[in-house]
């Protein structure tokens, strides 16, 4: 019987998680659950101004999923390959460095 419960959570579970992906707006319960922060940070990040947000009549926060994607993705961190390939061009546009 436990075993069927345990299995039960796990499949609501996955049944929330999607359907926070086939939402297009989220409100802030769901917004902290779909970023992994916590309420707090949230609070921290929507006073500050440095993540998007809706405050349609001025106390309920709202979310657009796809501008928490772009939230999300920004400042990307380049491969130790990429890095290497942005110098080589610098310099062999520089003259520095012939082929």
């Amino acid at each position: 019987m436990e075993e069927i419960l345990k299995r039960l959570e796990i499949i609501e579970k996955h049944v929330l998680d999607q359907n926070l992906i086939l939402k297009n707006v989220l409100n802030f319960n769901e917004a902290c659950q779909y970023l992994e922060l916590s309420q707090s940070h949230l609070y921290k990040l929507t006073s500050a101004g440095s993540i998007p947000h809706y405050k349609p009549n001025g106390k309920k926060l709202y979310f657009n999923r796809e501008e928490l994607d772009q939230w999300l993705l920004r400042n990307r961190n380049a491969t130790t390959d990429e890095i290497e390939q942005r110098a080589a061009d610098y310099l062999i546009k520089k003259g520095r460095v012939k082929l």
